[in-house]
């Protein structure tokens, strides 16, 4: 059983709370640490965990093997770091880090300090996800041509002008850092690395914030290619569709954190005129918050790395980066190998 202290106390921290806290066998919140105490004080005490008064505090306790972290995005690298000097393992919710540079200085802690270090990629725990990357494997959809998707929703109106999600160096891109990325590692995780990126993003609703409007064009190593948009000023939408030369696969909903139903539609090579009907497939329900969650345990509890140079969690980041370079520049950016 891992001993975790939950690092956040808002919305996000409070759903990872929920999703082990007293159903998990692995890992177990046995405190909490928030910048408003006063806001989250009622919470632990129902929860029956105690708040501690600081980070460092957190850090200093011998009876907390992990923290989990759930803080705004510009804090997480010199968190990490921090809690690796002090011997605890490490959950970071996402994005990872902002630059490419904290991101490997993030990483090198915890190898050098042989913690475990894990990014909240929960989707790659949905069981619909994992099945297309089988349907890859084994060729079912054939040669993998192309992906697109979006993760869209109405995220600058839930928060008032004054809220960190809406200063523009937590959110450079607008949407990509809250939800683009989601969809960013699923296309890591199914089509491997990207080449180069070309990408737009502009503030088009309010007179303040981060842009509400995303888009980018993405070329993978292998030859694939990737569409991605987050449109954060409108209904709450979110799809992915990933097109093999045999058939297509395509997954969306407005709810992303429950199990997603999946279409599937093959190329009839023997009739090739006749449209063919998508077969939809479902999938048991599953809790990716608890699976990530219980993941990272039980790599901690056997000290087992799982964020490592080279990984994906370094590439993500170094696409984000040459994602806000092209959005900035107006240029299509080319990823070197030694960028991630």
């Amino acid at each position: 059983m891992i001993r975790a202290a939950i690092v956040g106390l808002g919305n996000w921290g409070r759903n990872l709370v929920g999703a082990v806290h007293g159903k998990s066998d692995r890992i177990h919140i046995v405190a909490g640490v928030t910048r408003t105490p006063e806001k989250a004080a009622a919470y632990a005490a129902e929860k029956g965990f105690p708040l501690h008064g600081s980070f460092e505090s957190v850090l200093a306790d011998p009876k907390i093997d992990a923290v989990l972290l759930a803080t705004p995005h510009t804090q997480h690298a010199e968190q990490i770091i921090a809690a690796a000097s002090a011997g605890k393992h490490v959950f970071t919710e996402k994005p990872f880090t902002l630059t490419l540079e904290s991101a490997r200085a993030a990483v090198r802690a915890c190898l050098q300090n042989k913690v475990t270090l894990a990014v909240g990629f929960n989707w790659r725990f949905q069981p619909a996800l994992r099945e297309i990357k089988r349907m890859l494997e084994d060729d079912r959809l054939g040669k993998l041509l192309h992906l697109e998707g979006n993760f869209c929703g109405p995220s600058v109106y839930r928060y008032p002008k004054d809220h960190w999600r809406q200063v523009r160096d937590e959110g450079p891109a607008g949407g990509l850092t809250g939800r683009g990325v989601h969809l960013l590692d699923a296309y890591l995780y199914l089509a491997g690395e990207v080449e180069e990126v070309r990408a737009q993003s502009f503030r088009r609703v309010l007179g303040h914030g981060i842009d509400d409007t995303t888009s980018m064009l993405v070329r993978f190593m292998n030859g694939a290619t990737g569409y991605l948009a987050t449109v954060i000023a409108t209904a709450e939408t979110w799809r992915m569709q990933v097109f093999g030369s045999k058939g297509w696969v395509e997954v969306g909903d407005v709810e992303h954190l429950t199990a997603w139903q999946m279409r599937v539609c093959y190329y009839d090579p023997q009739h090739p005129r006749v449209n063919q009907r998508p077969e939809v497939v479902i999938f048991p329900a599953v809790s990716t918050e608890r699976a990530e969650l219980e993941h990272f345990a039980e790599a901690a509890s056997v000290g087992r790395p799982l964020a490592v140079a080279g990984g994906d969690e370094l590439h993500g980041v170094a696409v984000m980066e040459a994602i806000l370079e092209s959005a900035n520049t107006g240029n299509a950016v080319r990823l070197a190998a030694e960028r991630g």
